[in-house]
């Protein structure tokens, strides 16, 4: 029999237990002895390193649409605080540093979070969709990688063309997404919107010497009793632009449990090497 926490058999502990988290979430950033970026540029650099989209409504989440329709509500509050801000050199990003407060005059709406082990509608949900595109901005650059957490499981196909496993889930109190500038380049992130697309672009005050093509050296399925997992490796082509030389770098293997059916032209391997297809 699995330990019940106390805030299960208490429930009305829940957001006393949420706020003392989340409290000593920043008072550790204070102390962490990283120099947050915190400002906001007036105009765009010159430089675009990167840019990229993200289809905001997903038709195949198989969950009322409202959810969807008021996650793009909360995109659009949480990129409030993240449009032309910058990241000078020995500064580090932090999404929760920076979208803390976008909440503060006008409220999330109720969208789609994973909440212990169900999809469930829930305040400020779906916001994770922007730390994604955030992540796979910063994949494309000299950026160096602090802190960054996958989902565990993958509920539903996402809309996006991207990799797999190069997404970025963020909970305050408890998941960041962080990148470190151990360049002499200052970045700027920029984010915008139209009806159907969410855009994100990363400028920079110099011109680049490498180009970065992220992507999958492996996608395999596995299954561990009835529960179906995903492992990739992502890996990067970095491309010297002046010298036209190529190097091919591995990332990191990402794994996540697959809450959704998969095509039947998917193999999936039992765990301990035999093979089921599906």
């Amino acid at each position: 029999m699995s330990r019940r926490r106390v805030t299960q058999i208490f429930p009305f502990l829940l957001p006393l237990r949420k706020w003392q988290r989340r409290q000593l979430f920043y008072i550790k950033m204070r102390l962490d002895g990283n120099k947050y970026a915190k400002e906001i540029a007036v105009v765009d650099l010159p430089y675009e390193v990167f840019s990229t989209s993200s289809l905001m409504l997903n038709k195949n989440s198989g969950f009322d649409m409202k959810y969807q329709v008021n996650k793009v509500h909360n995109l659009k509050l949480a990129a409030k605080p993240l449009d032309k801000f910058i990241i000078k050199r020995n500064e580090t990003f932090s999404f929760w540093q920076l979208v803390r407060y976008a909440d503060r005059f006008q409220p999330y709406k109720d969208g789609l979070n994973l909440v212990d082990g169900k999809i469930v509608g829930s305040y400020g949900g779906g916001i994770c969709q922007l730390s994604n595109m955030l992540f796979w901005m910063f994949l494309h650059t000299p950026l160096t990688l602090v802190e960054r957490h996958g989902h565990a499981v993958e509920s539903f196909p996402s809309t996006d063309s991207f990799p797999h496993g190069t997404d970025a889930t963020i909970n305050e109190g408890w998941l960041d997404l962080k990148v470190r500038n151990e360049t002499d380049i200052t970045f700027q992130i920029n984010i915008s919107f139209d009806g159907e697309f969410m855009y994100g672009h990363i400028r920079s005050d110099k011109e680049q010497t490498y180009k970065y093509k992220i992507f999958n050296q492996s996608v395999s399925y596995y299954k561990v009793g009835s529960r179906v997992f995903q492992k990739a490796s992502v890996d990067c082509i970095r491309t010297n632009i002046l010298k036209g030389q190529n190097e091919q770098v591995f990332l990191y293997n990402n794994t996540c449990e697959i809450g959704y059916e998969l095509p039947d032209d998917i193999e999936i391997v039992k765990h301990g090497g035999n093979k089921n297809e599906t």
